[in-house]
């Protein structure tokens, strides 16, 4: 495991991993390669650098110790477990940290998505069409950012339904910490929170596009409540399109129902 745990510290591209680890199967390999050998993979002086640097080499026992301790699972993407419809996009994650139901990653999923700064009518239409979703059995997918996010893993745990939280930092902490009580809810009713970072990692303003791809991937469709032109929610978008998915909008006005 401390091997999958080095590669999911290193920082480089997603698809670099991704196309290491399709050709050596295991990153032990990787590992072990030397400079020359990095170099015959044509990849970038920065990404050998990286690969090779001794920091990211230290301390996996203690990583390791860490996840045992505190009940995070290492899905990687040699594992039956892997979401499988995540495998099919470009540039997968090679490992997925997880805390909660690891089964919940092959179920039938929508991804409900939208702005932190929501209207009333935002809120409402996240909790319904989440709380539908979960009464039919549907997996609702998202961020558990302020806002639809929040408010889409609200409505699926009414409908005692199961709910995936996708996080942009290391799942030793919950980013916004206001939301740490719906991330417990989640894990307590067999739904799961996930990330590719490894523990310790911050939730810096880069890892959220990253974040964005795996919230579309792993999900069958895409449905956007409200979206600012130029947001968060419009990457998920982009990335949902490219991956082939499905993507549906809830109108501006339509019905209104009190949750």
């Amino acid at each position: 495991m401390k091997y999958w745990i080095w590669l999911t510290k290193v920082n480089v591209k997603p698809i670099t991993k991704y196309k290491l680890i399709q050709k050596y199967k295991l990153p032990e390999k990787i590992y072990k390669l030397n400079k020359s050998e990095l170099v015959k993979e044509k990849l970038q002086q920065d990404e050998i650098k990286e690969i090779l640097k001794v920091e990211n080499r230290l301390n996996l026992d203690k990583y390791q110790k860490y996840i045992n301790e505190n009940n995070i699972e290492l899905i990687t993407i040699n594992s039956k477990y892997y979401p499988k419809v995540l495998k099919n996009i470009y540039d997968p994650p090679i490992a997925l940290y997880l805390k909660g139901n690891k089964n919940v990653l092959n179920t039938y999923s929508i991804a409900i998505i939208g702005c932190r700064k929501c209207s009333l009518y935002g809120e409402e239409m996240a909790k319904h069409i989440s709380y539908e979703l979960a009464k039919n059995n549907i997996t609702v997918v998202s961020g558990l950012a302020r806002g639809i996010d929040k408010f889409s893993h609200i409505g699926a745990l009414a409908g005692n339904g199961k709910t995936i939280a996708v996080l942009g930092n290391g799942l030793d902490k919950i980013y916004p910490y206001e939301n740490s009580k719906v991330a417990n809810k989640i894990i307590q009713t067999n739904g799961a929170i996930i990330s590719e970072y490894i523990p310790g990692t911050k939730p810096n303003k880069e890892n959220f596009p990253q974040r964005n791809r795996i919230i579309s991937g792993l999900s069958n469709l895409v449905v956007v409540v409200e979206a600012k032109k130029r947001s968060g929610t419009m990457i998920t978008v982009d990335f949902a399109l490219e991956q082939g998915k499905d993507v549906y909008a809830v109108p501006r006005k339509c019905y209104k129902r009190k949750f």
